[in-house]
């Protein structure tokens, strides 16, 4: 498959670049894919949360043990101290405890995942190709344009590079909509999450040998 590579001004080149089928071009009908999207989604978010929930339960409370009422006869529930969760300020039943979420997942149905995101946003047509840029200091103002030349500004846009270039990871990240990653980084969850994907050369020639 092959798309036309773009300038930065969203301008064709006139050039085109070829995207390794087996990465870009998946067949969604095939087997499970969105069972296993589903799976890598999961796991990622899973793994983001820090499980540090507690709610305190009745022998947490602060308060007396002393024994409110008889056992028997007092026309209500033996709810015992003032602790009870019958009580306003007693302690809860059964709430969240701090626990891990994440999950473990096969590393190549992982991989799998990312190729069924890339196929689905290139057929989709959210992805452009850009040729490689940088910029001489950060500057948020030269990626709201780039967004613009590809009316991008208003959706979440992702843009892939080869490599960690800092004055435009600083450009971009000043942008609330806006993420920036590195091709080696990208999972099947950021792909999904955002609406537009600019890649740049370099990284899709990475993608192409290494996914």
């Amino acid at each position: 498959m092959e798309v036309a590579v773009y300038n930065i001004k969203g301008e064709d080149t006139g050039r085109k670049i070829t995207l390794n089928d087996e990465v870009f071009a998946r067949d969604l009908s095939e087997g499970n894919a969105d069972h296993t999207l589903y799976l890598d989604v999961k796991q990622y978010l899973g793994n983001q949360r820090q499980g540090t929930h507690k709610s305190k339960e009745r022998s947490e409370v602060s308060g007396s043990t002393r024994k409110l009422g008889r056992q028997k006869g007092g026309g209500g529930a033996r709810r015992g101290d003032i602790n009870s969760p019958l009580l306003r300020g007693g302690g809860t039943v059964f709430g969240p405890r701090p626990r891990d979420y994440r999950t473990k997942l096969n590393k190549k149905m992982k991989q799998l995942a990312r190729k069924i995101a890339l196929t689905s946003k290139v057929q989709s047509g959210q992805i452009f190709v850009v040729e490689n840029f940088n910029f001489e200091k950060p500057s948020t103002k030269n990626w709201v344009n780039i967004a613009k030349m590809f009316k991008v500004e208003d959706k979440k846009t992702l843009l892939v590079m080869n490599d960690l270039d800092k004055n435009v990871l600083l450009s971009v990240r000043n942008v609330p909509n806006a993420l920036m990653q590195q091709a080696a980084d990208l999972n099947a969850y950021t792909l999904l999450n955002n609406d537009a994907i600019i890649m740049t050369e370099g990284s899709v020639e990475m993608i192409n040998e290494n996914f």
